[in-house]
């Protein structure tokens, strides 16, 4: 389902949400991983799309097999689009997310799973933005950014050690 989302000053954001996976009670709505969209993409007020994917186990390990090697489900997967400019495109890219996994993980760190969920939300977004995690400065720099967008939305630091 895509939804439109008024960034300011006329700037939208369509993101297209897609369940492959069966979307529990637990599982945050539309609302709020729009939300957490729109705020990852705070620095970047263009408009555009992109395309958040919630999948299961088997369809994440695949993806993470075809696209990393690596033959495991992981918690999110983010692929960045490019287009030349003058084709005149602002597709973002795609974010895959494994609804399992995080929870998962939410269960093994001692985390809210709505807060985990906005984390791995940012997380992929700012990916599509550029930021990665490949070295150490890199690393932090992505750390910083994303605490920076949670604390705004009211969460705590996904890094501190519970």
């Amino acid at each position: 389902m895509s939804q439109p989302a008024e960034r300011g000053a006329g700037q939208n954001l369509c993101v297209d949400l897609q369940w492959q996976c069966e979307q529990l009670p637990e599982y945050p709505g539309p609302e709020h991983i729009q939300s957490w969209v729109v705020a990852a993409l705070a620095n970047d007020m263009c408009a555009g799309e992109l395309t958040v994917r919630i999948v299961d186990v088997d369809e994440m390990q695949q993806a993470n097999h075809n696209w990393r090697e690596k033959d495991n489900p992981t918690n999110v997967l983010s692929f960045p689009a490019s287009f030349p400019e003058e084709a005149g495109i602002n597709y973002l890219g795609d974010i895959l997310i494994c609804a399992d996994v995080l929870t998962r993980e939410s269960a093994e760190q001692n985390k809210s799973l709505t807060a985990h969920w906005a984390h791995i939300v940012v997380h992929g977004v700012l990916h599509l933005q550029g930021y990665d995690h490949i070295d150490e400065q890199e690393a932090l720099q992505m750390e910083r950014r994303e605490i920076e967008v949670l604390e705004g939305l009211g969460f705590e630091n996904p890094y501190e050690i519970i």
